[in-house]
């Protein structure tokens, strides 16, 4: 039966990659989220750590590719703001700097990356199962992170990562237990949970109420993306073909 962990952040990936065949990364708000609904529009994110905004129009022009707006630029422009890609068409290539999800991202090195969320558990854990093919399967919640760089781990994160173990049925670390249980613990208040924590309020008192509803929607989403030569794509399960193992 597989094995699953979770480690948190950056470091959890390091720690976990020289021990896993599949890293699902999970940043519930907002990029895990932002990439399940682009990428079921047809669309395909190619993550960006934040940072230099020229550098990510470089990239985004040598890519061909809309760079995505801060999540508060307004004005219809596609942002972070998962809400923003909700009538995106289908080909439509977007460069997505994001300060967690974004970045953890591109510290896979060879190892498949999933971007996973609440909305579309169901769907990674089938994805992660078949491209691990045997193999452990490493789950990552993001967190936030605090004024000083560090990490602040953020409880939407730990659920979504929860609800990603839950349905990946296997033999779960200490770790990957304590977040599948705080998962079907939860579960009856979810929603009062993800809206009363830190970063719910911080969305919802700035006038991103909208985006946090669509995090909220558990299970609704049968497109688990794919990170493939540095964009994410949609890979429902029927059509996947798993890479050659490294």
């Amino acid at each position: 039966m597989t094995i699953v962990k979770s480690e948190w952040g950056l470091q959890g990936i390091e720690a976990l990659r020289p021990e896993v065949s599949v890293l699902v990364i999970v940043d519930v708000l907002s990029f895990s989220t932002a990439v399940d609904i682009a990428t079921g529009r047809g669309a395909s994110v190619l993550p960006f750590p934040t940072g230099d905004r020229k550098a990510a129009q470089v990239a985004a022009q040598s890519a061909d590719a809309v760079l995505a707006a801060p999540r508060r630029a307004g004005g219809g422009q596609v942002s972070l703001s998962p809400r923003t890609l909700s009538n995106l068409t289908a080909g439509t290539r977007i460069v997505l700097p994001s300060p967690n999800g974004s970045r953890l991202s591109l510290h896979g090195g060879s190892i498949p990356i999933i971007a996973g969320c609440l909305r579309n558990a169901q769907a990674v854990a089938l994805l992660a199962l078949e491209l691990a093919d045997g193999g452990s399967i490493g789950v990552i919640p993001a967190g936030e992170r605090w004024p000083d760089g560090s990490l602040r781990p953020a409880i939407e994160d730990l659920l979504g990562a929860g609800a990603i173990i839950h349905a990946l049925d296997g033999i779960a670390s200490a770790e990957a237990l304590v977040a599948r249980d705080s998962f079907r613990s939860a579960a009856n208040e979810l929603d009062t949970i993800v809206r009363a924590s830190v970063s719910g309020q911080e969305l919802i008192t700035g006038g991103f109420a909208e985006d946090v509803e669509l995090a909220l929607e558990v299970g609704v989403s049968t497109n688990a993306p794919l990170l493939i030569n540095g964009a994410y794509v949609c890979f429902p399960k029927q059509t996947v073909s798993a890479p050659a193992r490294r």
